[in-house]
């Protein structure tokens, strides 16, 4: 089954423009902070591969469900929803402030914006997922679920089962897989028997898309087609945007292709395809923006990071008593 696209107007290409340059001065930051020891935990760094996570989230409802992908810690994701980046900094830098007063680093919640956890099991967000898209189709309100993975979680058999269950009952998901051709060290090509991981959704009978997730307004418009038929009760939709990872999988790790360090032609080759540059190229050649305009975004990305910055530094450091950390934790 195939897919029919979305055209966007001016007004969508320059929300998604936007949040592509500020997704990327937020990934900049972090990957500089965390060099510079101001960060707990670890990251992963997005670089080459934001562009998916815009076009999927950025024509979202607040009251839409994501489950965000893990690079760069699907802050791309969630500025795009409208969450507000200074809490999930601030509890990157172990401050009380931060969304969970720094009990998590990155395994973040955001209940108001219908965001409820990051896992490190890779594919966790299958299960819950149909447990959401189930809740929303019987409120009948047109919520979606916007479910965000990388191409190794299709490894799993919790994805097979949240599919299947999901074209079964008409559920109103987006199985939104980003690839990136690399799951840590594993190759895509070692982990999956075709080149395409969109091919698992015919299987199902489900309608399914891949695009070029270099492009954000190319994602943009195949991801809106999706919501669009979620929203009217038409049941799942796959899709798959090719995409890359410029750098490591978190900072510190070796940056592998299975035994093999990936090498400075390929991240050349990468490069050519920079979904900024890109992006910066279609607005200026269409006419939806002018160079003026384009800078102003980047200063006022800019100066959102600063100032999210200085309220994460400036934020008092979680100290929590014995009986806090031991509140939420149950024994059987």
């Amino acid at each position: 089954m195939s897919l029919k696209t979305k055209s966007l107007t001016n007004k969508q290409m320059v929300a998604l423009f936007r949040n592509l340059v500020r997704a990327d001065h937020y990934d900049k930051m972090m990957y500089r902070r965390m060099m510079q020891g101001k960060l707990i935990a670890f990251y992963h760094p997005g670089e080459g591969g934001l562009a998916p996570g815009i076009a999927a989230c950025t024509f979202l409802r607040n009251d839409d469900n994501l489950s965000p992908h893990h690079r760069a810690h699907g802050m791309g994701h969630m500025l795009s929803k409208g969450v507000d980046l200074r809490y999930y900094l601030a509890e990157h830098t172990g401050k009380e402030t931060g969304c969970c007063k720094a009990r998590s680093s990155f395994h973040y919640s955001f209940p108001e914006q219908k965001i409820y956890m990051m896992s490190g099991f890779i594919g966790y967000n299958f299960a819950p997922s149909v447990g959401w898209g189930w809740a929303a189709k019987r409120r009948g309100k047109g919520q979606v679920v916007m479910n965000c993975s990388g191409d190794g979680s299709y490894g799993q058999g919790r994805a097979h089962e949240a599919m299947l269950m999901a074209m079964n009952w008409k559920l109103p998901i987006i199985f939104f897989c980003e690839n990136n051709g690399m799951a840590i060290h594993s190759t895509a090509s070692e982990m999956h028997p075709t080149a395409d991981i969109a091919s698992l959704a015919k299987g199902f009978d489900m309608p399914a898309a891949i695009v070029d997730g270099q492009d954000v307004f190319t994602v943009a418009e195949t991801a809106l087609a999706a919501i669009d038929r979620a929203r009217n009760d038409q049941g799942p939709t796959f899709v798959e945007a090719k995409t890359y990872r410029f750098k490591e999988h978190d900072i510190g790790t070796p940056d592998l292709a299975g035994y093999t360090e990936r090498t400075d032609k390929e991240h050349k080759e990468m490069r050519k395809r920079d979904p900024v540059v890109l992006a910066t190229e279609r607005v200026l050649a269409d006419g939806i923006l002018k160079q003026g305009a384009i800078d102003k975004l980047h200063e006022e990305a800019a100066k959102e990071v600063v100032e999210a910055e200085q309220f994460a530094d400036e934020s008092a450091i979680a100290r929590p008593s014995e009986a806090e950390l031991m509140a939420a934790v149950y024994a059987q």
